[in-house]
C-alpha cells in the first residue's frame, strides 16, 4: 500500500525585522490592522516573531516573508522565506 503525504497550508506573515538575536535568527514584528467591535475605529496590533534565516542575510529593518514550520528551537517556529525589500546600510 502507498503511503501518501498531506500538504496542510502553513501560514504566512509579511513582517519588519527588528531585532538580529544571532547568526541565523531574527525578530520579525508582524502588524495586523482591524476595527475595534465597539468603537469601530481602526486598530493596530504588533506580533514579533523569532525566524530562523539561514542565509543570514537578513538586516536590521528589511521587510521578509516568513513561513510557519517545525520547531527549530524553543522559541523558533517560523522560517524566513524571502527578503521583499532592504533597507538602505
Amino acid at each position: 500500500m502507498e503511503q501518501q503525504t498531506v500538504n496542510k497550508t502553513q501560514r504566512t506573515f509579511t513582517g519588519k525585522v527588528t531585532s538580529v538575536a544571532g547568526l541565523k535568527s531574527v525578530i520579525v514584528e508582524v502588524a495586523r490592522r482591524f476595527e475595534h467591535r465597539t468603537y469601530h475605529k481602526v486598530v493596530t496590533r504588533k506580533t514579533r516573531y523569532m525566524a530562523h534565516d539561514e542565509a543570514g542575510a537578513c538586516g536590521l529593518g528589511d521587510l521578509v516573508e516568513i513561513q510557519e514550520c517545525r520547531p527549530m528551537s524553543a522559541r523558533k517556529r517560523w522560517r524566513v522565506v524571502k527578503t521583499l525589500e532592504k533597507t538602505a546600510k
